[in-house]
């Protein structure tokens, strides 16, 4: 910003100002040690641009975590989400990434416990009956089971990270109901999808609270850029199978990279 001549300030003086500005912003910047832990959600599978180095993770340098730490430059960064990861898999092999240094760390987490990806095979392949069964069977296991699986993964993720402060990221509805032109799966199964979608959103804001997390929800974001809604931030069914119904690269960007500052910013 040009500083008007009024003002009189000489050349020394607005360079000093300059430049406690800068050292103050890149200090804030620099302090943060943040670790990048969870699913498919978190790694960026059906963004492309994988790193080979991830293997069968799949993490992608258009993922939230990767894009936040390019933006933002944190003192050091661990990007250890994995496509796949459940509640167990994350306590058993990113833990690890935690430390008493961590000061910010991101999570989604749930989708795999409740077979999310069997739901949508068995929504995509049968009749509206047997996608309803195992919708409610999904919804069932995110009320009843996947509560306890999540205090006791939050209750380490906070043992390990005592003065991290923790953002959990939900999942978006897959389809836009209100209009627009959507051919494959029938209205009944679009909408049982979106229930599962708020049952296990439900569940993970409730465990969040308990834990003390901030928990962002990522629906609003998502709004109007559902699969169906002619802007679509998420793959419909797609070669290969695995990038099916996970953020684009755009769903990424737009949708969870927000969610994730939304929820930095709660902190606040």
């Amino acid at each position: 910003m040009r500083v008007p001549r009024l003002l009189a300030f000489s050349a020394g003086t607005a360079a000093m100002v300059g430049a406690t500005l800068l050292t103050s912003g890149t200090a804030h910047a620099a302090g943060q040690n943040y670790v990048a832990l969870g699913d498919s959600y978190s790694a960026g599978v059906g963004a492309g641009s994988y790193d080979s180095s991830s293997g069968s993770c799949s993490r992608s340098t258009k993922a939230y975590p990767q894009l936040w730490a390019n933006a933002n430059g944190p003192s050091s960064f661990s990007f250890v989400a994995c496509s796949g990861a459940t509640t167990d898999t994350v306590t058993s092999g990113q833990l690890g990434a935690l430390n008493s240094s961590t000061t910010l760390a991101s999570i989604t987490v749930g989708g795999n416990d409740a077979g999310f990806a069997n739901v949508m095979q068995t929504c995509v392949l049968n009749s509206d009956s047997t996608c309803l069964t195992a919708v409610n069977n999904a919804k069932t296991y995110a009320q009843n089971t996947l509560p306890g699986k999540l205090d006791t993964l939050y209750g380490s993720m906070r043992s390990k990270a005592p003065s991290a402060k923790f953002v959990v990221l939900g999942y978006p509805h897959l389809y836009y109901m209100n209009g627009g032109i959507c051919i494959g799966l029938s209205n009944t199964k679009r909408t049982a999808l979106n229930s599962a979608a708020d049952a296990l959103d439900s569940t993970i804001s409730a465990a969040s609270s308990r834990a003390g997390f901030t928990f962002s929800d990522v629906r609003p974001i998502f709004n109007t850029h559902e699969l169906c809604s002619g802007d679509d931030w998420l793959n419909s069914v797609t070669i290969p199978i695995g990038n099916s119904y996970h953020p684009t690269a755009l769903g990424q960007s737009s949708g969870y990279l927000p969610g994730f500052k939304n929820g930095v910013a709660a902190f606040k």
